[in-house]
């Protein structure tokens, strides 16, 4: 079983940054593909990022990309989330998941999700 628990979510002024961290419980952390992704009000759950268990290979959503940047300690059984030039469109609870062995093409594929933390940009 693997428990996944959010952090560094906020209120930002646009433009501004935030980083999200994720903590990560179990002895399979260095080897899950960790992925961010996103829910608005009224919204499907929508991918921001992963990075890959084995290469450590990174995959964006076009809507962030050149803004965020996904990280991963595996020291820490750590994932982060650097954003910059937050965008009051990135307002959303951003959870953090994971996926044992795998690197997920559909969000059925992961296999453990964290509780959210909010994220709110003001204009």
């Amino acid at each position: 079983q693997v428990q996944l628990v959010e952090s560094g979510g906020g209120l930002v002024q646009a433009g501004g940054s935030l980083r999200l961290s994720c903590a990560a419980s179990g002895r399979t952390f260095s080897k899950s593909t960790m992925g961010w992704f996103r829910q608005a009000p009224g919204k499907e759950r929508e991918f921001v990022a992963h990075i890959t268990w084995d290469t450590g290979s990174t995959y964006y959503a076009d809507s962030v990309k050149g803004r965020f940047t996904i990280s991963r300690d595996n020291a820490k059984n750590a994932v982060y989330l650097r954003m910059n030039n937050l965008k009051p469109e990135d307002t959303a609870v951003y959870y953090c998941a994971a996926a044992i062995y795998r690197v997920p093409t559909t969000t059925n594929e992961w296999h453990y999700w964290g509780q959210g933390t909010q994220v709110t940009v003001s204009s």
